[in-house]
């Protein structure tokens, strides 16, 4: 629950037990920028705060799904520049995110990793209870695979953030966003599912 800015202190959290960790993080939006309506802690800035702190793992750092529009001819080169691995959206159409999370599996290794799900990485006709809506996002079956190839990481933590049911008369985003928030915690570590 909350805006993507509740991820921030989790992180400051995380670290202080982990060390910097890993970050599988869906969403349209990199959320790194520096400032915005000029505040440094915002909701489209934590991981540049985080990043800062040394909070991050950022060779362990994927982003996928992101998308949208941007003040930026280069909307992404923050992130590069940190190691981070951007997966815009157009990678992700009409194909099985399988193979990206078996790569993603093999980048994070058995260190510490945190899962951050924005509920706009999907696509608005799927989830359209958000603040940030953008167009052509994933399905919810790609958020399963993406939720489902972490298992067997060595995930400390997650959340899944966003979600305004305000802005979702038929109540589908909170139905999905408790359903994907459901299959995070079943691939934390020692979970048995059957």
């Amino acid at each position: 629950g909350g805006d993507h800015t509740i991820t921030y202190p989790i992180l400051q959290a995380v670290a202080e037990k982990h060390g910097p960790v890993g970050l599988v993080h869906v969403d349209a939006h990199t959320d790194t920028g520096d400032r915005a309506l000029g505040e440094k802690i915002y909701h489209g800035t934590p991981f540049r705060r985080c990043v800062e702190e040394g909070l991050l793992d950022c060779s362990r750092v994927v982003q996928i799904g992101i998308r949208g529009s941007s003040y930026d001819p280069d909307p992404y080169k923050y992130c590069r520049d940190q190691g981070f691995r951007v997966v815009p959206a157009e990678e992700c159409w009409r194909t099985s995110l399988l193979p990206l999370m078996g790569e993603v599996r093999k980048q994070m290794g058995d260190q510490p990793v945190y899962i951050s799900f924005d509920i706009d990485a999907l696509d608005p006709a799927y989830a359209p209870g958000t603040g940030t809506p953008e167009i052509a996002g994933l399905t919810p079956a790609q958020a399963l695979e993406i939720i489902r190839g972490c298992k067997g990481l060595n995930v400390v933590g997650c959340d899944l953030v966003e979600v305004a049911p305000m802005y979702d008369v038929s109540g589908n985003t909170a139905l999905l966003g408790a359903n994907l928030l459901f299959e995070m915690l079943c691939v934390l570590p020692r979970v048995t599912t059957v």
